[in-house]
C-alpha cells in the first residue's frame, strides 16, 4: 500500500491535523479533505470512497472523521488494518474526540502518525510498541545524570571534610600557641591570618547539627514556605537515584525520601543502630510466556544515631542461590566481607557517620530465567461474537514471598462501556478515564498462590496489554539477612533494628 496523508477532519471537510506522508502541497491536501464529504452517498454505510486518482478510507469519530488517502491500487485490507490502529491511537491523547482537544495534541498525534508509518509504507508496530516510541524515556540518560549528580555530591562532600580539617588545624594552632599555618589552594598563595580561616568555615563548613525548630513553630497560612511542600516527589526521586549509587543521604527532617519508607512503614521501635534492607524489582515478559528481562536491585542502609555504637562491624547471611552480583562501599573493608561475610570499616579506628543513611552493601541481579519470575501472569483474550472474552490468572513462583497490596493493571478499550466480571478473586476497580481494570488483591502468599479473573468488553485481543504489576513485600526477594551486629572490640553484641522491604520499579507483560 502507498499512503498518502492521514488526516482528522470535521464532517465539513476542514483539517484539523493532517500529516502527508509523500511530496504534497497544503493546497492540494486541503483540496482532497473539502471534496471527501462530497463524495459520500448518504443513506449508505461504507468505509471507504474513490476518485479517479485517489481512495478515502475513513472512520467517523463522534463529529468528526479519521480519514487517510491512499492510491487506488493499495490493498483495501490493509487500509482498513492501518485505518483502525490509526482511530485507536487518537483517544491515547485526547479524553475528548472534540476540534479544540485535538489541535491541543495535534503534534503529540503527530508523532505517533509517524511511527505507524514511514514514506507511505505501514511499519509493523503496535499501539503499546507507538506509546513506548513516543515516550522516548531513556534508562542511559537517567543513569547518566544520577551518575553526575552522585559526583557532585561527593565533591561537595570532599570541599567541607578538607574545611573541616583546615578549621581544626587552626583551631589546633590557637590552642598550643603556634603561629597559625598557611592553608595554600584556597585562594592566593599564603594567606596566613586567623580571618582567612574564618572565611572558609563561614563559606563551606555546615553546623554538624542543624537545628529544624523554625519549621515546626511557623504559623500556618498561604507563605512561600509552603510551597516547599509540592516538590516531595521530586526530591524523592532524586534521593532513590542516590541510594542507587551507593551514595550517603543526609536525613535533616527524620524523614526517608524513598519509595519503600512510603509503602512500608518502619518500624516502631527503632534502636539507635538501624538497618533497612530494600529491593527493587524491573521486569519485563512476552505475553504468550518467555522472560525478557529481570534486575532486581537491592540495598542495606545502615544508620547510626548514638556514637557509642559507632565502631561495630554486620555479620550478613547470604543464602542466595540465583546468582547475584554483590558489591561493598569504597570504605568497607572487601578483604573482610569476602572471607566472612562481615561488614566492617577498612580503618577499625574509625566509626560510622552518625545520623546518616549509609549504604554499605548493594547487589544485582540480571537473568533471563523463567523460573525465577516471583509472581507470573497468564492473560488469554479469545474472541467472540460481541467482542472479547479475557481470562487472567496469576501464579505465586517464589513461595519465600508474601506479596502486599498486589494491583494487576489491564488496559480496556474506550468508549465501549464498563467490563462484565464474571468469575473474580480478589477486587476490582474501573478507571473509565485511564480506561484501567485494576485488578486488586491484598494479599498472595504459599497459601494464596493462585486466582483467576474473567471478564467480557467490546475489543481485540492487542487491545489488553501491556499488562502492569504493583505490590510490596515485607520479605525480600533475594535471601541476604543481617543478622548480628557486633563492637570492633570485642564480640559483644549491639541491639540493632531492621526493616526490610521489596517494591516494584516495573512490572509489565507487553
Amino acid at each position: 500500500m502507498v499512503l498518502l496523508a492521514a488526516a482528522v477532519c470535521t464532517k465539513a471537510g476542514k483539517a484539523i491535523v493532517s500529516r502527508q506522508f509523500v511530496e504534497m502541497t497544503r493546497t492540494r491536501v486541503e483540496g482532497l479533505l473539502a471534496a471527501f464529504p462530497k463524495l459520500m452517498n448518504t443513506g449508505k454505510q461504507h468505509t471507504f470512497v474513490e476518485t479517479d486518482s485517489v481512495r478515502y478510507v475513513y472512520q467517523p469519530l463522534e463529529k468528526l472523521y479519521m480519514v487517510l488517502i491512499t492510491t487506488k491500487n493499495s490493498n483495501i485490507l490493509e487500509d482498513l488494518e492501518t485505518l483502525r490502529l490509526f482511530s485507536r491511537v487518537i483517544p491515547e491523547y485526547c479524553r475528548v474526540l472534540e476540534e479544540s482537544e485535538i489541535s491541543e495534541h495535534c503534534f503529540d498525534l503527530i508523532f505517533a502518525f509517524d511511527e505507524i508509518v514511514a514514506l507511505g509504507y505501514r511499519e509493523n508496530v503496535n499501539l503499546a510498541q507507538i506509546r513506548t516510541f513516543t515516550e522516548m524515556d531513556s534508562h542511559e540518560e537517567k543513569v547518566f545524570r544520577a551518575v553526575r549528580e552522585t559526583q557532585e555530591r561527593e565533591a561537595k562532600a570532599e570541599m567541607r571534610r578538607k574545611a573541616k580539617e583546615l578549621q581544626q588545624a587552626r583551631r589546633d594552632a590557637e590552642r598550643s600557641g603556634k603561629k597559625v599555618p598557611a592553608f595554600g589552594g584556597f585562594g592566593s598563595g599564603g594567606m596566613t591570618s586567623v580571618s582567612s580561616g574564618s572565611i572558609i568555615t563561614d563559606s563551606i563548613i555546615e553546623p554538624e547539627k542543624p537545628k529544624i525548630t523554625s519549621a515546626a513553630v511557623r504559623p500556618s497560612g498561604p507563605s512561600k514556605a509552603l510551597k516547599l511542600g509540592a516538590k516531595g516527589k521530586e526530591v524523592d526521586n532524586f534521593v532513590d537515584k542516590l541510594k542507587s549509587e551507593g551514595e550517603t543521604i543526609m536525613s535533616s527532617t527524620g524523614k526517608r525520601g524513598s519509595d519503600v519508607s512510603k509503602a512500608l512503614p518502619p518500624p516502631v521501635n527503632v534502636e539507635s543502630v538501624h538497618l533497612r534492607v530494600e529491593e527493587k524489582i524491573s521486569l519485563t515478559c512476552g505475553r504468550d510466556g518467555g522472560l525478557q528481562n529481570m534486575e532486581v536491585l537491592g540495598m542495606v542502609t545502615l544508620r547510626v544515631s548514638d556514637d557509642k555504637n559507632g565502631r561495630i562491624r554486620l555479620i550478613i547471611n547470604n543464602n542466595d542461590n540465583k546468582g547475584l552480583q554483590l558489591q561493598t562501599h569504597p570504605n568497607v573493608d572487601k578483604k573482610l566481607f569476602t572471607t566472612d561475610s562481615v561488614i566492617g570499616l577498612k580503618n577499625p579506628e574509625k566509626s560510622f557517620p552518625l545520623n546518616n543513611d549509609v549504604g554499605v552493601l548493594k547487589w544485582r541481579l540480571q537473568t533471563t530465567d523463567e523460573a525465577l519470575i516471583p509472581l507470573t501472569i497468564n492473560c488469554w483474550p479469545s474472541e467472540s461474537g460481541t467482542g472479547c472474552d479475557v481470562n487472567i490468572e496469576y501464579e505465586l513462583q517464589e513461595e519465600s514471598l508474601e506479596l502486599n497490596d498486589v494491583v494487576i493493571s489491564i488496559p480496556v478499550p474506550s468508549g465501549v462501556g464498563s467490563p462484565m466480571i464474571g468469575d473474580l478473586d480478589g477486587e476490582y476497580k474501573h478507571d473509565s478515564r485511564r480506561n484501567i481494570l485494576e485488578w486488586c488483591l491484598p494479599v498472595i502468599d504459599v497459601n494464596n498462590k493462585t486466582g483467576s479473573l474473567e471478564f467480557s468488553i467490546a475489543g481485540q485481543p492487542n487491545d489488553f496489554f501491556p499488562i502492569n504489576v504493583s505490590f510490596v513485600s515485607k520479605r525480600n526477594y533475594c535471601d541476604i539477612q543481617v543478622t548480628k551486629a557486633t563492637y570492633v572490640d570485642g564480640d559483644g553484641p549491639v541491639r540493632f533494628s531492621s526493616e526490610i522491604s521489596c517494591v516494584v520499579d516495573k512490572y509489565e507483560i507487553l
